[in-house]
């Protein structure tokens, strides 16, 4: 066995669980505690303070600078009573990541000695350098300069010993520079759309609020097997290993028994989290050996995202203490399901009513026929930028495999409602209303539409599940701000069209029930084609989504084109949610972002292959060589060693067949790194140099099988899924 994964598998079976010390009160005693949130902010500020930042939170209305001195100097009390010293704008650079510059509290006087402040204009605003970070060519090196202006709508929070601060990034020139400002313009797009839209029915709704549950499915390897392997350590996945003889067939991980170890880093994870006003509800193993999941309540989209981030953060500190490593990466096991990010998403008005809820009146179910109707009409109509939201060189890994959903964008809906929409597109309206049983003349009454309604398809994308609608496509490691800007955007934009071709009919003196009804039978017979009942797997599915007309995109370059479409670009210029500018940026950071992860991906498995895997095969081959020399020098017949000659052989073969595909990538590889159009290089990568990726892997995990357990250099996924 080689000293390094020996050493790994040692420090595995003599691991001992950490003993963590839970909270001995009750978890609404502690629950955001380390949050300056609304309970804190009221006993810190003053009143006029209070209401302002509420203003500011509710209706969005501009903190003036005294206001933030106020603010400023009450975070720095709060925190500093939790020996808080340090100060940071914690923001969301297109990184996918997160992003933080540490500043002290402490300045130093002229007498010597020295005196915490943090100021208004601190809090309000930092400049970090915005040349440093992805871009896409607005701003050039020498343009260092960038604001993060504080996000009053996000609490700030106590990590490490630091008060963090949510912000939003933008270049000099305003242009936005990460994912969060988009995400509140959008959230902005459809409160008024949506409020708009749900005045027909409900004059007191004044507020729409877009509602998020995230669900995070992650795997946890031991840190000495993961500091073992390579390819786990730079790029999250592994590029080489076969799968174990057992790993999920027997279906016996899914909602198992806890293994100890986890459920200790689960309960760690848990209580560090709910600290921070993450409310983490739900854990348990996922379907995979070592893949497990955790979800939080509904929240408000933006805070639900911000916290999403943060316990990605989170689950990694808290598995050191643990000595795991979290795998968030959409697929790091080949041949076993990968993770992926399940979003659950409603609109929430301020009267406490979820626009999505299925009502029990007819007036009700109209109302929400009205949302529903016209969520999936905007799925169809921008399923393509839906797509190029989700897409990465990651989750291409997962999608269509092992229960993710297919690259096909399409809706579920369930047989009850689907039933209902079938009903209402081949019923005809009429502006003879009965009071009682029906809404107009020939179309029954719909039923009452009860939550949890649908069964599930996992193979769906997009699908409604009682009460909300659930993106499944999208990947593990994923900011959610990206796909919830873009869907929230559609949903916005095809609202306002809604409400502009209700009016128009209103304006011709149709009652009210009926014009609504005739814009949402419209709808329903113009978006048919995106809904789809059966199995998202199936290669039937797939031709069918063809002469559907529906895009079958599987590679992420591709997809990104939607980003950039004209159809796309006058969405984003009409919502103000990204300039022309903005929206080629991102099309070419994400670009950048794909192949330089392949680029990372091919010289990993490059020099593995070559300082790992081909020494020891080649070792290993020397020592049979060297007992086929033996058995002959004593004279046997060959039938005496056949086998080891048969491995021999079979070793050669693998041998020179990685090697000569290596060679042939690295030369691949070279040819692509010259183009200059960053699309061309994309997809050079993507086809030409990833294309190698699958006949080296099958080759090399051929060697696995063939050379000695002691020789091989790399933990094994018999070792990696298997929780000690």
């Amino acid at each position: 066995m080689s000293n390094l994964r020996f050493q790994a598998l040692n420090a595995v079976l003599t691991r001992t669980i950490p003993h963590v010390d839970a909270p001995s009160a009750k978890i609404s005693d502690y629950f955001a505690s380390n949050v300056f949130d609304t309970r804190k902010m009221r006993e810190y500020l003053s009143k006029e303070a209070f209401q302002a930042v509420s203003n500011a939170i509710l209706l969005g209305e501009t903190i003036d600078r005294e206001v933030s001195e106020q603010v400023a100097s009450a975070m720095k009390a709060w925190a500093m009573s939790f020996g808080v010293t340090h100060y940071t704008h914690w923001f969301q650079p297109l990184t996918g990541t997160t992003a933080e510059k540490h500043d002290s509290f402490f300045e130093p006087t002229s007498d010597g000695r020295g005196i915490e402040k943090f100021s208004g204009d601190a809090l309000a605003q930092q400049e970090p350098d915005a040349s440093s970070f992805p871009n896409g060519g607005i701003r050039s090196t020498f343009e260092a300069r960038g604001y993060t202006a504080w996000d009053p709508s996000s609490p700030a929070f106590i990590m490490d010993k630091t008060l963090c601060i949510p912000t939003v990034f933008v270049s000099y020139t305003g242009e936005s520079l990460d994912n969060k400002a988009p995400l509140l313009k959008a959230v902005n797009a459809i409160d008024k759309a949506a409020s708009a839209v749900a005045q027909y029915f409900d004059k007191s709704v004044e507020k729409v609020n877009a509602s998020l549950g995230i669900e995070q499915e992650y795997f946890l390897v031991d840190l000495a097997l993961f500091n073992a392997r390579p390819d786990l350590y730079l790029t999250g996945r592994t590029l080489f290993g076969h799968l174990s003889a057992k790993n999920q067939q027997l279906e016996d991980h899914y909602f198992g028994s806890i293994p100890e170890r986890v459920l200790s880093f689960m309960q760690d994870l848990e209580t560090e989290a709910l600290k921070l006003g993450i409310p983490l509800k739900t854990r348990h193993n996922e379907v995979a050996p070592s893949q497990f999941e955790c979800a939080p309540i509904y929240e408000e989209i933006n805070l639900a995202i911000d916290h999403n981030q943060l316990l990605m953060d989170l689950m990694d500190k808290v598995a050191l203490r643990h000595h795991f490593k979290v795998l968030l990466h959409e697929k790091p096991f080949a041949g076993v399901n990968g993770s992926g990010k399940h979003n659950n998403w409603s609109l929430i008005t301020n009267t406490g009513k979820n626009l999505l809820a299925p009502g029990k009146t007819p007036k009700n179910n109209l109302m929400f026929l009205t949302f529903f109707v016209n969520t999936i009409k905007a799925v169809y109509e921008h399923a393509d930028l839906l797509r190029a939201s989700i897409a990465s060189v990651t989750n291409d890994h997962r999608l269509g495999a092992n229960e993710a959903p297919p690259a096909i964008m399409s809706i579920f809906l369930g047989t009850q409602l689907n039933d209902v929409l079938d009903e209402i597109e081949t019923s005809r309206v009429t502006s003879k209303m009965k009071q009682e049983a029906t809404l107009w003349t020939n179309i029954p009454k719909i039923p009452q539409i009860l939550l949890d309604n649908t069964d599930r398809n996992r193979t769906s994308p997009f699908a409604f599940t009682g009460n909300k609608f659930e993106l499944r496509a999208v990947g593990s490691s994923a900011n959610c701000a990206n796909p919830m800007t873009i869907l929230n955007l559609i949903v916005a934009d095809q609202l306002n069209k809604f409400k502009v071709d209700v009016d128009k009919l209103l304006k011709k003196g149709e009652k009210k029930d009926v014009a609504l009804m005739t814009v949402i039978k419209k709808y329903i017979k113009e978006s048919k084609a995106i809904r789809f009942e059966g199995n998202g797997y199936s290669d039937e599915w797939a031709a069918e989504a063809e002469t559907r007309g529906l895009s079958n995109i599987k590679t992420t370059p591709k997809a990104l084109d939607a980003l950039t479409t004209e159809k796309s670009s006058k969405l984003f210029e009409d919502s103000g949610v990204f300039s022309l500018r903005e929206s080629h940026a991102r099309h070419e950071i994400l670009l950048e972002n794909y192949y330089k992860k392949l680029q990372i991906e091919a010289r990993v498995m490059g020099e593995l292959a070559d300082n790992l895997i081909l020494p020891a095969a080649i070792a290993y081959q020397s020592d049979l060589i060297a007992n086929v020399k033996g058995l002959k020098d004593i004279g046997l017949e060959e039938e005496a060693y056949a086998a080891q000659l048969s491995f021999i052989k079979k070793l050669s073969y693998h041998i020179n067949v990685v090697r000569t595909n290596v060679l042939d990538m690295v030369n691949a590889r070279k040819k692509a790194n010259v183009i200059e159009d960053v699309r061309e290089k994309a997809i050079a990568y993507d086809e030409t140099v990833k294309s190698y990726f699958d006949t080296i892997r099958y080759h090399v995990d051929k060697l696995e099988r063939l050379v000695s357990d002691e020789k091989w250099p790399l933990p094994k996924f018999r070792e990696l899924l298997f929780i000690k």
